[in-house]
């Protein structure tokens, strides 16, 4: 059945292509025919979490990229902020994601924002990552491990592929204390396909992984006031023109309400985590 599978939930029935020339499309009709394509003017469309792109400074904030440097970004999906950090920080970005629509979607956007030679997009699993041992100064994961049950393996996989000292940064959604979210969610369509840790858990899984954990906090409430003052916008004025709707379509919206109850509730926390690979 549709929906089985988290690709499916993600992508649907899209191709690559699809999906990337419905972002240009929208991208040109809000910005006009000769709108330039770069990561900053393609952020409203692929930073595909609730805080956008602001969401994308937060994570650089900790994972404090540096001009040169081998970045992973594990889960990567059409690739925006891959394209963002390596425009930004000057440095090199490999995306590896599931999802092969996503991929091909996360190349053609990469070619039409002359990011080709920036940003190189893999397809394979988180379990068991398609790049070398020790490649990567820093790595990063945003919104993506919540789709994984066994996420000790992830992390173990991360390890793996950072060089002695090298950063993982890790934003995502773990589980509250009330219960489980109502779905869909924006990470998952049903139950099946979400799989919360606790901090206890993820505290657990990083160390037995290798990492030393060097800060963990919970932005729970700093994101609830961004997700309030969404809702309020598109009450006020609907979805706006550009957005990450136009990759999710129409079952985006109850996603995000659906997550919005979800933390105020507490049956959600976000986390941010800063782990570092000892040198």
């Amino acid at each position: 059945m549709p929906g089985q599978r988290v690709e499916d939930h993600y992508a649907g029935s899209s191709s690559g292509a699809d999906i990337a020339a419905r972002i240009l499309q929208a991208l040109r009709t809000a910005n006009g025919t000769d709108a330039a394509i770069d990561p900053e003017t393609l952020a409203p469309l692929d930073h595909v979490h609730g805080r956008g792109v602001r969401a994308t400074q937060d994570l650089v904030a900790l994972l404090d990229p540096g001009p040169g440097e081998a970045i992973l970004d594990i889960g990567s999906g059409i690739g925006g902020p891959a394209r963002w950090i390596a425009m930004m920080f000057d440095c090199s970005v490999t995306g590896v994601d599931l999802t092969p629509a996503f991929c091909d979607a996360a190349r053609a956007l990469n070619s039409a924002a002359g990011m080709a030679d920036r940003v190189r997009i893999v397809q394979g699993s988180a379990l068991d990552l398609p790049v070398p041992e020790a490649g990567f100064d820093r790595a990063y994961s945003h919104n993506a491990v919540m789709n994984i049950a066994d996420k000790a393996a992830v992390y173990r996989q991360a390890f793996r592929v950072l060089k002695p000292g090298g950063r993982l940064v890790l934003c995502h959604i773990n589980a509250g204390s009330d219960g489980a979210p109502e779905f869909p969610v924006p990470w998952a369509a049903a139950a099946r396909n979400s799989f919360l840790a606790t901090d206890a858990e993820t505290r657990r899984d990083l160390a037995a992984a290798g990492f030393e954990i060097l800060a963990f906090r919970d932005v729970s409430q700093a994101n609830l006031a961004d997700g309030a003052a969404m809702r309020q916008r598109i009450e006020q004025q609907g979805l706006p023109t550009v957005g990450v709707h136009v990759l999710m379509g129409e079952q985006y919206l109850r996603c995000r309400l659906n997550a919005q109850r979800a933390a105020e509730d507490g049956r959600t926390r976000a986390v941010e985590i800063v782990a570092r690979k000892p040198a």
